[in-house]
């Protein structure tokens, strides 16, 4: 049977088997309701969107409409003022057709927020627990500074935070220092971009930590399929899966972009942990919102590049980021010009 976890002291009690809600996008309202209804069905219970995801939290509101109490939501806002973090809140609980959400999250943020810091987002998260909008107070971040001082403070119940059977120590080492601390750990990211395709070794790597909720982004009902199987089963970190892990590591350890954050900020400015894996996201979410003005603005800073390599010398995963950059506008540039179709 698949692993019962608590979620660090929110007390949220669920399969260790969470549904990501990003890629859902893809998919029309009909689809995407009958994916969510059977993610259920199969016994998944917890729920990770974001106001960012387009129409994700609308989609999870038609297809939970009056069974609220029956599953978690944690949704997340890119607000960085207090207004906009009311304006977003009531926007995603009317999507959600609910009138709370069990944890919501600020969303890949850039500084732990904190009380008395001047900006005051962390108050006005203290003001939707008390108003009973909110339940639980979470941060999701890519920036491993920003992750380890959210642990240290005390002031969230939740991280969100990249992690998969090819993390390296430093990521692994947040899921540890989060159950020192009674603190949840939302796994993000948990397929490394698409390159893992054994979902029974990142369940077995997965099931390891008990404060740990996995959030796999479904897309299709035969992906859903899968992760539906092993609610069944009882998956373990055997030596067998040991060793494939130990031989995927050696082999995936490449050029491929974590979406980490370590290598920011760059002087001229390239948003380095999207442009670098620009190829990946075209093709794991729409791509319209990727191939927005904005974005396309973002892309061309590429060309600006100073070949410092300040960003390279701070990934923790070695890649030569500079060229991957490059690599990523070359294929946004055939993207944008026709010469490679993506979803």
């Amino acid at each position: 049977m698949a692993k019962i976890i608590t979620l660090g002291s929110t007390g949220i009690t669920a399969p260790q088997n969470g549904f990501g809600a990003l890629p859902i996008q893809r998919v029309d309202m009909e689809t995407a309701v009958a994916i969510l209804r059977r993610a259920y069905e199969g016994g998944m219970r917890f729920f990770d969107t974001a106001r960012a995801y387009t129409d994700s939290e609308e989609k999870l509101g038609n297809a939970f409409a009056g069974m609220r109490e029956k599953i978690y939501i944690t949704t997340k806002s890119h607000a960085v003022t207090p207004d906009e973090l009311r304006k977003e809140l009531a926007v995603s609980l009317e999507k959600l057709q609910t009138d709370y959400v069990d944890v919501y999250q600020f969303h890949q943020a850039e500084q732990c927020f904190k009380p008395g810091d001047g900006t005051g987002m962390y108050e006005a998260m203290l003001e939707f627990r008390e108003q009973g909008k909110i339940r639980h107070i979470g941060i999701t971040t890519h920036i491993l500074s920003v992750a380890e001082e959210a642990i240290e403070s005390g002031l969230y119940e939740t991280l969100q935070f990249p992690y998969s059977y090819l993390s390296g120590e430093k990521e692994l080492n947040l899921i540890r220092k989060c159950r020192e601390r009674n603190m949840g750990f939302i796994g993000m990211k948990s397929l490394a971009g698409g390159l893992i395709t054994n979902a029974e070794a990142a369940m077995a790597f997965t099931a390891q930590f008990d404060n740990l909720m996995p959030i796999w982004g479904v897309q299709k009902m035969s992906e859903l399929e899968e992760w539906l199987s092993y609610m069944d089963k009882d998956v373990q970190l055997t030596p067998e899966i040991s060793a494939f892990i130990e031989k995927e590591r050696k082999e995936l350890a490449g050029d491929f972009c974590r979406g980490c954050g370590y290598c920011m900020p760059c002087p001229v400015g390239i948003l380095i942990n999207n442009c670098a894996r620009m190829s990946l996201l075209l093709r794991r979410a729409p791509s319209a919102a990727w191939l927005s003005e904005e974005n396309q603005a973002e892309m061309m800073k590429i060309d600006q590049c100073l070949h410092c390599y300040q960003c390279a010398s701070r990934c923790p995963y070695g890649l030569d980021t500079p060229h991957l950059l490059e690599k990523n506008l070359e294929d946004y540039k055939k993207v944008l010009a026709g010469e490679v179709s993506v979803a």
